[in-house]
Parts: C-alpha cells; structure tokens; sequence
C-alpha cells in the first residue's frame, strides 16, 4: 500500500543494522528517498545498495549523533541533496 510519499525524504539514524536498517528498507519500499546514518560505513553502504535495488534514492552518511557538527552535517548533506527533509526516525543509540 503506497502512502502517497513518492517524493518524500527521510532520515534514518542508527540506519545501518537492526530496526534503523528494517525502517529505512521499509521507507525505500514506500518510495522515499533515504538518508541512512550511523557511525559504521559499511552497514550503510549495505543497506544503501539494497535499498537501491528497490528503486529508491538513497544515501549513506557517516555520522556520530553524539557530535553536534557530526549531526548538522547530516542535516546539510540531507537538504543539500534532496532538497529538503520530511522525516526523522531517530533510532540511534548509546
């Protein structure tokens, strides 16, 4: 079932594993665009290029949500990229 969020943005800390990797798949499959955070590149490069393969615009980027500056380049990334942001799923944990 579409939501209707074809051109919708999202963010998704904590993206690279578990229930951050599982939200920001499910966004893909309702056609956002995602942005997919956490401190690992490599689990973000995972579900970068499965998301991708679902046909969604997606984007991973290395951040540390415990560093101010980490967390606003994220946010300039995000809007530099796609323009805007529509949602947050903040899943990061400690």
């Amino acid at each position: 079932m579409s939501m209707g969020s074809m051109t919708k943005v999202g963010v998704v800390t904590g993206g690279g594993t578990g229930i951050g990797r599982a939200v920001a798949l499910a966004l893909a499959g309702e056609g956002y665009s995602v942005v997919v955070a956490g401190r690992r590149k490599e689990p973000l490069e995972a579900v970068v290029a499965e998301g991708s393969k679902l046909g969604a615009r997606m984007l991973g980027v290395p951040t540390d949500v415990s560093d101010p500056k980490s967390v606003r380049d994220l946010f300039d990334t995000t809007v530099e990229t796609f323009g805007r942001l529509d949602l947050l799923f903040n899943n990061a944990g400690s």
